[in-house]
């Protein structure tokens, strides 16, 4: 599933990034690859979601987010 797609609260894991090789690898100088948690903290809005991964909260917007996939996290 993509990340978008998700649910306030829950958390998952990523699987695969597949943005242009420059947004790639500013989103790996902040933490997010493949094998990061991410927790959904809101995806209410329409422009934008707040995630949370590595201990920061970051806000995503919906086209970035649309090319992350990711499942659901074991506990």
């Amino acid at each position: 599933m993509r990340l978008k797609e998700g649910k306030n609260d829950h958390v998952y894991e990523v699987e695969d990034i597949e943005v242009e090789l420059n947004l790639e690898r500013r989103l790996e100088a902040l933490g997010l690859t493949e094998g990061t948690k991410v927790t959904i903290l809101n995806n209410n809005k329409k422009g934008s979601m707040t995630v949370k991964f590595r201990g920061t909260r970051f806000a995503l917007g919906k086209r970035i987010a649309d090319h992350i996939t990711v499942k659901e996290a074991a506990l």
